[in-house]
């Protein structure tokens, strides 16, 4: 694995982290490079929590950006809350698929915070053995496959390009339940801690519109099935081509997600990031008619052993072979490693009636 590290912001404490973690890279057998070509798999981003920003703007979502940063006074419980928000914040900023955010180093309060765009967070306290913590979370992580590439077929058949098909429309339904239940959360208006010209960046990089949370499918027959689009407000779905698409196939030699469109779509609609996940579940449990990923939990589930990035196909696998494990493929209901739950079910509404008052929106860290 490539392996680059950017920016000199932090501080001296943060620098001897950062040289820390080089060397466990390097003796690992990964290279270290000088300079940041598209070819790398892991950038390293120094940065601080006032003056957050990207020291290296991808050229494709490929690359794994994890961002360090320093707090020299550790919050009181009390705060988490607000450190949660700061902490996020500044991952939006920097344009990162991690943020570790070290509180208080030094002192005996010391602990960094781990956090993810899927609203991950996870706390380790202390110091000792923070660099290989880090080096164990991203190293797989930044080797992974990631299946975010869409193909815009604009074959859609011409009754279906208006309002789509039954299926579709309890999509739009469902996204309205979703968003009343309040499991469509963004964190705040990234609108007000990004610059127009950050803001274009990332809605770029990541084929979003907005940040909204979870996503949720629907079969349409034993080869397609409808899904949300990327980044769109799923409590508000009603555009086919752009809040709805219909995934037909998947192209593994290419990494892509291949979609059918009515003719004239925007070219940069994306289907969700999880469509790959969707696709192998639809492929592999015929008895399953829906999938609702949500940002909550319920206790007693089974979870992925890995914190794997959304769209990756690692990560789609092991939700697989979780589901294909369960008591009852057709309904099973699986975790997302500090992240969310994925659940299957003969219907939308089966699925919704089924975890109505059972979910937790407090997801909980796990080691």
């Amino acid at each position: 694995m490539k392996v680059a590290f950017v920016g000199d912001e932090g501080g001296t404490a943060l620098s001897g982290l950062a040289r820390e973690l080089e060397a466990i890279l390097a003796s690992a057998g990964h290279e270290i490079l000088e300079e940041t070509p598209e070819d790398v798999n892991l950038v390293v981003n120094l940065t601080s929590l006032g003056g957050a920003r990207p020291n290296y703007i991808r050229p494709n979502p490929s690359v794994f950006v994890a961002s360090l940063m320093d707090t020299p006074e550790p919050g009181a419980a009390a705060e988490l809350e607000e450190l949660k928000k700061s902490t996020y914040a500044a991952l939006v900023k920097t344009m990162s698929n991690v943020v570790v955010h070290r509180v208080g180093a030094g002192g005996e309060g010391a602990a960094a915070y781990f956090m993810t765009p899927e609203l991950g967070f996870r706390t380790r306290r202390g110091e000792v053995g923070l660099a290989q913590a880090i080096a164990d979370y991203v190293t797989p992580l930044a080797s992974s496959r990631m299946v975010i590439e869409n193909r815009l077929d604009e074959d859609l058949p011409s009754e279906l390009r208006e309002k789509g098909d039954v299926a579709a429309q309890s999509l739009m339904a469902f996204g309205r339940r979703l968003d009343a239940m309040n499991l469509l959360p963004s964190p705040f208006d990234v609108r007000k801690i990004l610059s127009e010209r950050d803001l274009r960046l990332i809605m770029k990089l990541f084929g979003i519109k907005q940040l909204s949370y979870g996503n949720l499918s629907a079969r349409r027959d034993a080869d397609s099935f409808w899904m949300s689009g990327r980044g769109v407000d799923k409590g508000h779905l009603s555009k086919i081509g752009s809040d709805l698409l219909l995934v037909k196939g998947y192209d593994p030699e290419t990494l892509t997600i291949l979609t059918s469109v009515p003719p004239g779509t925007d070219p940069s609609s994306r289907v969700s990031v999880d469509a790959i996940e969707h696709y192998k579940i639809y492929t592999s449990v015929p008895g399953v008619g829906a999938i609702v990923h949500v940002h909550a939990w319920m206790d007693g589930v089974p979870a992925t052993l890995q914190s794997w990035p959304c769209g990756s196909e690692q990560l789609a696998d092991e939700v697989l072979g979780l589901v294909l494990a369960a008591e009852d493929p057709t309904r099973a209901v699986i975790g997302l490693k500090n992240h969310g739950l994925t659940i299957t079910g003969p219907s939308l509404e089966e699925i919704f009636n089924r975890i109505e008052g059972h979910l937790n929106q407090d997801v909980p860290p796990l080691e």
